[in-house]
């Protein structure tokens, strides 16, 4: 027996530091970009995205009508609709973004106007389609209310292309690693969303794609030795918050058979090597000191979150975060430091 119990809607989520925010940016600089060093690529992938390879993709099959989703209770329920939330919020927020660069790039830089209007016609998508599956679960997201109650941050054009470069290459690799688990493991596909992951991922792929023909197509942005800084920036800021959070939510990574640890080295490897196409450096993940530092910043990411859960003053609640916070600084710093690798020599030997 299906379930037919109404889905409560939400219209706010709680912010932390691990929350996906909501972006703007300077429009005005974003028309003006000069994208001739780009523009044959930038075409090439217009072209595709016109193609639309997944317009038929995102269709709820019988697969979610036939059985309720009542048996995953407790904490694993809790864990997934967490999930969902957070994916849910991460696609919205990209399309929000897009949405808004498309309209006002409209008239002003046509290229980049239906691009945007295109990757955020995706985002919709995805977005929609896991606010139905948390429906499922007796929630969705009120995404209009979200839009007017969410504080929007803003991000120089330059820090939008690194970092949703990264957050569509690191999404890329998160489907992918989940779906091939799922197809070696099926008894630990416990929801019917997963089959989309194999499609899903390629809409991720192509977006990273436009951006890292974006990123290339501004020399400020790879050849000076600001950009090279910028790079190890975004590349540990993705990768720590891709390791604190996994780590936060290991609970949905055991409920698919993965180890939380090895899913995220396996996804900030990818990630990385992946980067070597559009950033001028990358991390030396193979450093001794890498994942050993990045994994202790996600077990004192979770000493931080018992702390606020428990009891006690806000004070003392204060004072026992304080180390904490201290040594999570202290190892990112550190991260930052180590020599990275120079992914233009790299380009050059391949060439």
């Amino acid at each position: 027996m299906v379930s037919t119990l109404p889905a409560a809607p939400k219209s706010a989520v709680e912010e932390t530091l691990l929350t996906p925010r909501f972006y703007t940016t300077d429009f005005d600089k974003a028309a003006e970009m000069d994208l001739s060093e780009g523009e044959t690529e930038l075409q090439a992938m217009l072209t595709e995205m016109r193609a639309d390879y997944n317009r038929h993709h995102f269709v709820r099959n019988e697969a979610f009508k036939q059985q309720n989703w009542d048996h995953i209770q407790g904490a694993e329920r809790q864990a997934f609709v967490d999930y969902l939330e957070r994916s849910c919020v991460s696609e919205f927020s990209g399309f929000l973004l897009f949405k808004e660069l498309s309209r006002k790039l409209k008239g002003r830089n046509p290229l980049l106007a239906e691009m945007f209007g295109l990757m955020a016609r995706d985002e919709a998508r995805h977005a929609g389609f896991l606010n139905k599956a948390m429906a499922d679960f007796g929630i969705s997201l009120d995404l209009a209310k979200l839009t007017k109650k969410r504080t929007y941050t803003f991000f120089p054009v330059e820090w939008v292309i690194y970092a949703v470069y990264l957050s569509e290459k690191i999404g890329y690799w998160r489907y992918i690693l989940i779906f091939h688990h799922l197809e070696k493991h099926p008894e630990h596909k416990f929801y019917p969303l997963f089959n989309y992951f194999e499609s899903w991922c390629q809409d991720e792929n192509r977006h990273g794609d436009v951006f890292k023909a974006l990123l290339r197509s501004q020399p400020n942005m790879w050849k000076t030795w600001q950009s090279r800084l910028w790079s190890r920036f975004f590349l540990l800021s993705v990768f720590a918050t891709h390791s604190l959070t996994v780590h936060e939510r290991g609970t949905f990574y055991d409920m698919l058979g993965l180890d939380a640890t090895e899913f995220d080295t396996a996804v900030v490897r990818e990630t990385n090597n992946t980067s070597a196409r559009a950033f001028p450096v990358i991390l030396n993940v193979d450093h001794p000191e890498f994942f050993k530092r990045l994994d202790r910043c996600a077990d004192r990411n979770l000493k931080l979150k018992q702390i606020a859960e428990g009891t006690g003053s806000k004070l003392w609640k204060t004072v026992r975060k304080l180390p904490l916070i201290a040594g999570i600084v202290g190892d990112l710093l550190r991260l930052y430091l180590i020599k990275p690798i120079d992914a233009e020599a790299m380009r050059a030997t391949v060439r």
